[in-house]
């Protein structure tokens, strides 16, 4: 009779430390989605400074450009 409730008690003990560790694993598991949410977020963020630092690229050239036509006009103008 006792053998039975020691097996009882393991198979309880046994039972919830189950649980627990299947507690621990959804935790991980949550912590890698949200690692990998984040990561997929800043591939966008990198995405949207690279669109950024082009068009910054561009309208500094653009700028430049106009500049260098502006002094050629009042060189010309200027003759």
């Amino acid at each position: 009779m006792e053998l039975l409730v020691s097996q009882a008690e393991e198979i309880e003990h046994l039972q919830n430390r189950v649980l627990e560790l299947e507690d621990q694993l959804n935790d991980r598991n949550i912590l890698i989605a949200k690692a990998g949410s984040i990561a997929e977020a800043s591939l966008e963020i990198n995405k949207i400074f690279e669109v950024a630092q082009k068009t910054a690229d561009q309208y500094l050239e653009n700028i430049h450009r106009l500049a260098e036509q502006q002094n050629k006009n009042e060189k010309n103008y200027v003759e």
